[in-house]
């Protein structure tokens, strides 16, 4: 089953776009909705919570970011009243294990990827959202 909507939380640019490309070029979902601060996902998200049409299948997100990281995202979204599961993927450039262990105390967490993104990393990513529907 295709996605219809991603989010992708990075606040590097230039990650957002090499990102927007390669999931457009994988066909991997209709349409990706890009936040470059964390906060502003949680508010379309909150506003969104009782609607699944406009809610995403998947979060793609980032640990470090100013102003609300990875981490308070987690908190913050997992106390939503969201009617949908929506499965959340990190993206990190961090090789730290306590943040791997740390990933895995969320349930939203389903993988965590480490940066640069490549088309093999996507292919699989593509499959666990796939079997995840």
């Amino acid at each position: 089953m295709k996605n219809k909507l991603i989010y992708i939380i990075d606040d590097d640019k230039l990650t957002v776009k090499l990102m927007n490309i390669l999931i457009s070029k994988n066909g991997f979902c209709e349409k990706i909705e890009s936040f470059y601060d964390a906060q502003d996902a949680i508010n379309k998200l909150k506003q969104n919570a009782g609607d699944n049409g406009n809610l995403p299948d998947a979060i793609l997100l980032d640990l470090n970011m100013p102003v609300m990281d990875g981490w308070q995202f987690l908190d913050e979204f997992i106390s939503l009243p969201l009617t949908k599961e929506i499965n959340v993927f990190i993206m990190t450039s961090s090789i730290d294990p306590a943040d791997i262990e740390m990933a895995s105390e969320y349930k939203v967490v389903k993988e965590y990827i480490m940066k640069p993104i490549t088309t093999q990393k996507l292919d699989v990513l593509c499959k666990l959202i796939g079997d995840l529907n």
